[in-house]
């Protein structure tokens, strides 16, 4: 499967279980070989890159905040960027800086994505039976970014990804080894940074840093 195939996946997949007016999220970056591949849970409406009138990259985060202090934290980001993102309301993304804040993330080896790609409205929690109908597709798109590293956000994300139960709090620097499609790979379960999860974000920049410094 290549990503474009993928794209059609998603597609199809967002007019089951995402929201109809917008579009889903995929997964961007370095598309070859990063050095660590973040997974997130599932995109909502506040990324404006879901908006169908966009014409420019439609990956995680974009128009967002909070979760650009982890990879500042991890030492994985610009500071002068993320100033530039502090400063910016989400309708002051223009395409030019888009594409500047993911040549950061590039250049810096990181890839993002979501284990589910279908856009919501809000941050409503999914259920378990709608992720698990990506974590193939997820499967597929890390088989051909072939990062070296994953980190998984949250219980609900590392569980299902994972396929077994997984409490992050218990979890903590635990680094498991995981054959996607034939290659094993190390994945690193850990606190989700935003939301409600933004006040554990210390604890996953200091488990992120471990992870990288392995």
């Amino acid at each position: 499967m290549n990503k474009q195939q993928l794209q059609k996946e998603f597609n199809s997949l967002q007019q089951i279980y995402g929201e109809r007016t917008l579009d889903p999220i995929v997964g961007g970056g370095k598309e070859e070989n990063p050095d660590i591949c973040f997974v997130f849970m599932n995109p909502t409406g506040r990324n404006i890159a879901s908006e169908k009138t966009w014409e420019s990259l439609k990956y995680p985060w974009i128009g967002t905040k909070n979760v650009w202090k982890l990879f500042l934290g991890v030492n994985l980001f610009e500071e002068g960027i993320f100033n530039e993102i502090r400063e910016r309301k989400p309708n002051d993304w223009d395409y030019s800086f888009t594409e500047k804040v993911f040549e950061e993330v590039s250049n810096r080896g990181m890839y993002l994505t979501n284990l589910a790609k279908c856009t919501q409205l809000d941050a409503r929690p999914l259920p378990n039976l709608i992720f698990k109908e990506y974590r193939n597709l997820l499967l597929e798109e890390l088989n051909i970014v072939k990062p070296k590293k994953i980190v998984t956000f949250g219980n609900q994300v590392s569980s299902i990804f994972l396929e077994k139960p997984i409490s992050v709090s218990k979890e903590r620097k635990n680094d498991y080894k995981m054959d996607i499609l034939g290659t094993e790979k190390d994945v690193l379960p850990v606190y989700y940074p935003v939301g409600q999860g933004q006040r554990n974000i210390g604890k996953a920049i200091e488990d992120v840093k471990w992870f990288l410094d392995l």
